[in-house]
């Protein structure tokens, strides 16, 4: 399985950005898309993920401002981000997962930059 990212850039505060991550390879039918971030010197963090039924799971700091959505016929997860703040700032990465999660392994993306300015 890859992923492959893209979307990130540089924009200021109070703007939209819209991420897409695309999977190829044998994606299994159940499984948990999304996105972590990962700020310099911090730990990678939950941003957002959508099960293939539609479960949703945010992280509070995010809520009412991002929304994450999935087109399962083309393997792609997107996480549109509006109201961007500079805390907002850091390396987006993508995140699969098949079902069952006990007895499979994360698979992630290369990650892009989202730099959010002041």
């Amino acid at each position: 399985v890859q992923l492959q990212a893209s979307g990130g850039g540089l924009v200021q505060a109070g703007g939209s950005l819209r991420l897409s991550c695309a999977a190829s390879g044998s994606i299994a039918s159940g499984n948990v898309m999304g996105w972590y971030r990962q700020a310099p010197g911090k730990q990678r963090d939950l941003v957002a993920t959508m099960t293939s039924n539609g479960i949703t799971n945010y992280a509070d700091s995010v809520k009412g401002r991002f929304t994450i959505s999935r087109d399962n016929a083309k393997k792609t997860v997107y996480l549109q981000m509006n109201s961007l703040k500079p805390e907002d700032t850091s390396v987006y990465y993508c995140y699969y997962r098949p079902f069952p999660v006990s007895y499979t392994r994360d698979y992630w993306g290369q990650g892009t930059l989202v730099t959010v300015s002041s």
